[in-house]
């Protein structure tokens, strides 16, 4: 795959197919990859299975009648698809829910320690501490109940408490959802920085198409349940058709909507 060296990606995903309440196929063969201590951006519109890709891999199908009926999901070189998720967080891959998902009725230092209940309780202090160091806002509202905070501390928040189970593969669904654009910009580039100082490997799940790329290091692209285009960021960022369709911008620099041209002329060769 563009952009890729295959021997040193920590995921891969092989031809898989999901299947829900044992008749809807959403994933369709789908297989990519994220390279070892990289960002890689995974696009599409609203019902690409761009989610349901991330609990295939998180391992959390289960409690929505969703089913790996083809393929494999590769850690390293070892097959996870199919364990249950408790496993999987064992073994190093944490996912960031849609939607934020704090307990709300919770602190924000307990929401942390529940991130961090698959590590050693001695770690607890030293992980909460490094959460701090990307997330001050956090360390100010340690004793405050989650639920009270606003949508993008809560998102610090789930971020943070992925961070205390000391992942070495972090998915995130949609990060920037129902934020205002200086906080997307912020939260961001703490992502970027959590992948540069501590080396996480990143798998971003994103309709912010060019704020994605803007981190990454490569991305894919999903339509109905398979990729139709991959390469590097930079690549993708200059892509025509990447250009029109996902961030809006036609020849000329023109700004075009999604919904203005997506019946205009689908490229038939990225399915090619």
């Amino acid at each position: 795959m563009a952009g890729q060296v295959a021997h040193d990606d920590l995921l891969r995903v092989e031809n898989l197919e999901v299947v829900y309440n044992d008749v809807v196929l959403v994933l369709k063969g789908l297989s990519l990859c994220a390279g070892r201590g990289r960002i890689t951006a995974l696009l599409g519109a609203n019902g690409a299975g761009k989610s349901t890709t991330l609990k295939a891999v998180s391992g959390l199908l289960d409690g929505e009648n969703g089913e790996v009926t083809a393929g494999k999901v590769l850690f390293g070189e070892t097959p996870i698809q199919g364990l249950p998720p408790d496993r999987i967080v064992r073994a190093g891959v944490f996912q960031v829910m849609e939607g934020r998902r704090v307990f709300e009725d919770m602190t924000v230092e307990d929401n942390l320690r529940c991130g961090g209940m698959t590590r050693p309780a001695r770690e607890f202090r030293d992980n909460v501490e490094r959460v701090y160091t990307y997330f001050p806002r956090l360390a100010e509202r340690r004793t405050q109940l989650a639920g009270y905070m606003s949508g993008g501390e809560q998102q610090m928040l789930a971020i943070g408490r992925a961070l205390t189970a000391r992942p070495r593969l972090l998915l995130l669904d949609e990060p920037s959802l129902g934020l205002a654009p200086l906080l997307v910009e912020e939260i961001f580039e703490i992502i970027k920085r959590i992948n540069a100082e501590d080396g996480v490997t990143i798998l971003l799940v994103e309709q912010n198409a060019k704020a994605a790329l803007a981190i990454a290091d490569s991305g894919f692209i999903m339509e109905n349940g398979r990729i139709v285009l991959d390469g590097t960021a930079k690549d993708l960022l200059s892509n025509t058709d990447v250009r029109e369709f996902y961030l809006g911008l036609a020849s000329g620099e023109k700004k075009r909507h999604y919904r203005d041209v997506k019946h205009y002329r689908r490229r038939k060769r990225w399915l090619g």
